[in-house]
């Protein structure tokens, strides 16, 4: 890895597949949705659901968004729903919001606490912001506890704002009743040719890289074999890094990044390239 690294002249990865706050590329799609949260929690309305498909970064503007309140002082409880029982989710919710409860302590009672709590909240006009990632992934027996929460504390003057990550075809099991509470949806997509073209030059720059390192048709191909879905244009870039240092390329042309794809496995190559023709 050091020599990938020394290869391209950069200090660091460029396109890291992680949740990496500080790597963060706001292109106009996700500015637009962080706003759009902005408002949630501005306008203090209930529900927001935050839909798109696998890997059009709904995790890590989630993780931006809690780290941007928390920097404003505000209550930001964050975790994904994968796996959580109904037991768990108010444990969960004590702990975000700064509890410490007694070791045993009845589902009941917890209850209990986490609404006296929000009621502290709203006197002292601190806002909550809850932010469940991963709802495609709930079990259907969280999703009553879900909605127990978003019913929580119904005041004017309520304090809490909850969003809801998911794929947009997790809506159908999702509850009517905790749907109907939903104030926003706010939809994520993927990119534009123009956005994967910025998002590869930034992240190079912020590596170190002062070098264009894709060509045009390179770019336009990874564009195309991703569908323009963020984790899939940083993982495809990031093959063809490796796979150029590999061959000692001075550059990452479309046919390094067809044999990138090829190796990811993750898409289909069409039977007519159509670097050409977007060049």
């Amino acid at each position: 890895m050091a020599n990938y690294h020394r290869h391209w002249g950069i200090a660091t990865s460029p396109f890291r597949c992680r949740l990496d706050a500080d790597g963060f590329f706001e292109s106009p799609m996700h500015e637009e949705a962080l706003a759009r949260l902005d408002f949630l929690v501005e306008e203090q309305r209930r529900l927001g659901l935050l839909l798109g498909p696998s890997g059009s970064g709904k995790s890590l503007v989630l993780s931006v968004f809690a780290s941007r309140m928390r920097g404003m002082g505000r209550i930001a409880p964050h975790f994904s729903l994968t796996g959580i029982t109904p037991e768990e989710f108010p444990e969960l919710l004590v702990g975000g919001l700064g509890m410490v409860l007694p070791r045993r302590c009845s589902m009941a009672a917890m209850w209990r606490r986490i609404e006296d709590r929000l009621a502290e909240f709203r006197y002292q006009r601190t806002a909550v912001v809850v932010l469940l990632d991963d709802a495609d992934a709930a079990r259907i027996d969280v999703f009553p506890q879900v909605t127990r929460l978003a019913k929580l504390d119904p005041r004017p003057d309520s304090r809490l704002t909850m969003v809801l990550a998911a794929q947009s075809q997790a809506l159908a099991r999702m509850p009517t009743g905790l749907l109907e509470l939903a104030d926003l949806r706010i939809d994520l997509d993927a990119w534009a040719p123009e956005e994967t073209a910025q998002f590869i030059e930034t992240s190079l720059t912020k590596a170190g890289r002062t070098a264009p390192v894709f060509g045009q048709s390179a770019i336009a191909r990874l564009h195309e074999l991703s569908g323009g879905i963020p984790r899939k244009v940083s993982q495809l870039a990031d093959l063809a890094l490796v796979a150029g240092a590999g061959r000692g390329l001075a550059s990452i042309d479309a046919e390094t990044v067809e044999s990138a794809c090829l190796e990811l496995g993750a898409v289909a190559l069409p039977d007519q390239p159509a670097a050409a023709s977007l060049a």
